[in-house]
C-alpha cells in the first residue's frame, strides 16, 4: 500500500507548492499563508529598506520550502517504501517543530493584534496540526492494510 504514502507526499507537495507561488509572486494575496496578514508586513511596503529586507525573508522562507519539496518529489520518485516511511516520519519531525519554534511567536503576535484576521495563529496551527496527521494516518493505513 505504498499508494497509500505516496497521496500524503504529494498532498504535502501541492499545498506547499501553492504556498511558495503566493510567497514568491503575490505576498500581498488575501488567501492562503500569506504575508498580508502580518501588519508588519504591510508596513514594511512604505520604506524601501524595510521591503527589500521583508521581501528577502519571505523569498528566504519560499527558498527552503521549495528544498522541501524537491527532496520530496526525489523521495516520491526514486525512494522505496522504507525510505518513504523515514521520510514521512522526517516529515512529521520537523513539521511539529512548528508549535515549540513559531507558534509560541505567531499566537503573541496574534494577541498584540499584529495580525489580521484576528486569530490567524489558531488556524495556521490547525492547518499545521492537519498536516501532521495527514502524514501519521497515511503511516497508519500503511502498515495496517
Amino acid at each position: 500500500m505504498e499508494i497509500i504514502l505516496d497521496i500524503a507526499i504529494i498532498f504535502f507537495m501541492i499545498m506547499e507548492t501553492s504556498n511558495i507561488i503566493i510567497m514568491y509572486f503575490k505576498p500581498d494575496f488575501k488567501y492562503g499563508n500569506s504575508m498580508i496578514a502580518f501588519k508588519k508586513w504591510q508596513e514594511s511596503q512604505d520604506d524601501e529598506k524595510s521591503k527589500l529586507y521583508s521581501k528577502y525573508l519571505v523569498n528566504w522562507v519560499a527558498n527552503c520550502k521549495l528544498i522541501f519539496i524537491i527532496l520530496l518529489l526525489v523521495i516520491l520518485i526514486f525512494a522505496t517504501p522504507t525510505i518513504k516511511v523515514y521520510a514521512i516520519i522526517a516529515m512529521i519531525i520537523s513539521i511539529a517543530i512548528y508549535f515549540v519554534s513559531l507558534y509560541p511567536l505567531i499566537k503573541k503576535m496574534d494577541q498584540l493584534n499584529e495580525i489580521n484576521p484576528k486569530g490567524y495563529s489558531k488556524t495556521l496551527s490547525i492547518m499545521i496540526l492537519m498536516f501532521i496527521l495527514i502524514f501519521v494516518t497515511s503511516l497508519i493505513l500503511y502498515f495496517i492494510l
